[in-house]
């Protein structure tokens, strides 16, 4: 036996966060079935821990550790996207700490649910191999398309419907592209594919094209790039706010990391089509998501598709192709974290749907935010801060991510690029100043201020007021965060 299986290849230590989790999840469903009356306090503090071990445990990664055969691969780009997504789920799991009660938060299948879905994530940044990142890929999937529905609300069930339906047809796209890969080049791991392809000439590959187009369709969807983004809004809506805001940043992360992956070894085997196309699904991404987001009549729909656009800005990062390029997409996205979650985690707090119909549809329509500067000034402030980070306006934490990647693609010589992505910042500007219009210009529609802090528990305040705080600050923080990434960007090689 031990001629064909090395335990030592299999290197536990290097899976030991993403078998944590699980365990942890593992853990929580039994407590569920035997301690029925637990309630979503025990939870969320579990949920915590479990977090805080993960994060330990990322931190004592040392250098590139290859296990499992080689389908594993911890190097510092995993660790350093498996840091941001700790961070992220560290801030959104407290959200569940509302006043009132919500039935998804009550029910201990919904934290379990999340430590399955933040493995998968993990899965999916470690490795190189195009199995196992579709394993991580659908753990994770899964997992959300269940978390979405367990709003139980008519619009969530259908939301996770087509989330699901959707995400279906990603999840063949993605396996019948490891298929083609592993007949064109023998091989589903990414390093092996890239030197086949080299030394056997493979550039001009009908079998390699196709195989390339399912994959980075399965990619484009679950990075809501254009035209893989119609899911988005639908569901963003369907969701919770704070799942909402959750699904805007540590999903796409994952998926990033995924794309840098595939489109990095496509780039360095000299298939000449591949800049051309990611150059043409940044610009369409970031431009027709940002026309749509300036008819939105719904905040949450707008912060939707706004993600959409600033999901196209960061992949013009992969578009360049450089190692400053690819620091600055992780620090963009850390400062788009704070910002964007604190948007959607002030939706939760203004939560009030069953007291009074703002709108036919909508939840959040902008005129539920007329005057609100008269009726509760801090909340209209601390929006607005959110809002105007966002737009990418100075001294803001957005501001500083979109001038570091823009600086990126100057630096790489891609001035019209560069040109377009300052055009659509613009635009964006618009549709996220339209919200503080109505804000601190309209008159208030309703006089019972309480309205809009129905959720806002101690729990929610302190994650708002971190979130606002990191926001501000970052710009005094911008150079160390820099070194922080720059130093497992460079262990990685890239």
């Amino acid at each position: 036996m031990s001629e064909f299986l090395n335990l030592n290849e299999l290197s536990l230590s290097s899976v030991a966060p993403m078998l944590s989790l699980v365990c942890f999840a593992l853990f929580l469903l039994c407590v569920g079935v035997v301690k029925k009356d637990l309630n979503k306090g025990f939870y969320t503090a579990f949920c915590i821990i479990a977090l805080l071990l993960n994060a330990g445990m990322i931190f004592d990664y040392h250098g590139l550790k290859s296990s499992f055969f080689d389908m594993l691969l911890v190097d510092g780009i995993a660790i350093i996207s498996m840091l941001i997504m700790v961070l992220a789920s560290a801030l959104f799991i407290p959200l569940a700490l509302t006043h009132r009660s919500y039935f998804e938060y009550e029910v201990h299948e919904y934290y379990a649910l999340f430590l399955f879905m933040m493995a998968g994530f993990e899965f999916m940044v470690s490795s190189q191999n195009l199995l196992f990142i579709f394993v991580g890929l659908e753990t994770s999937s899964l997992a959300l398309y269940t978390l979405i529905a367990l709003h139980n609300k008519a619009k969530s069930i259908e939301a996770a419907i087509k989330y699901f339906t959707m995400g279906s047809l990603a999840a063949g796209f993605f396996a019948f592209g490891i298929a083609l890969f592993y007949l064109v080049c023998g091989s589903i791991d990414l390093n092996v594919i890239g030197e086949n392809i080299k030394s056997a000439n493979l550039q001009n590959s009908l079998m390699l094209l196709l195989a390339c187009v399912f994959i980075a369709s399965a990619v484009g969807f679950k990075l809501s790039l254009i035209p893989f983004h119609t899911w988005v809004p639908d569901v963003y809506e369907g969701s919770n706010a704070p799942l909402a805001g959750y699904m805007s940043v540590v999903p796409k992360v994952a998926g990033f990391i995924v794309a840098l992956r595939l489109f990095a070894m496509l780039n360095n085997s000299h298939i000449v089509w591949v800049h051309d196309s990611l150059y043409i699904i940044a610009v369409l991404t970031m431009t027709l998501a940002n026309i749509m987001a300036l008819v939105q009549i719904d905040v949450k729909r707008m912060l939707a598709f706004s993600s959409i656009a600033h999901a196209g800005f960061v992949f013009c990062t992969l578009v360049v192709h450089t190692h400053i390029a690819y620091v600055s997409l992780f620090y963009y996205w850390i400062m788009f974290l704070f910002a964007n979650l604190g948007a959607f985690s002030m939706l939760w707090v203004a939560r009030c749907d069953d007291k009074i119909c703002w709108h036919k549809r909508f939840k959040h329509p902008y005129e539920k935010f007329s005057g609100l500067i008269k009726l509760l000034p801090s909340y209209a402030v601390i929006m607005a801060i959110f809002m105007v980070s966002l737009a990418g306006i100075p001294p803001f934490s957005v501001f500083l991510g979109k001038l570091v990647v823009i600086g990126a693609v100057i630096e790489a010589e891609h001035i019209n690029l560069a040109i377009i992505m300052v055009i659509n910042s613009a635009i964006a500007v618009y549709y996220y100043l339209k919200l503080i219009v109505y804000m601190f210009l309209k008159e208030p529609i309703v006089s019972d201020k309480s309205l809009y802090t129905q959720n806002a528990s101690l729990a929610l305040k302190v994650i708002v007021g971190f979130a606002v705080t990191a926001t501000c600050i970052s710009v005094f923080c911008s150079e160390y965060i820099i070194k922080f990434i720059q130093l497992y960007v460079s262990s990685s090689g890239f």
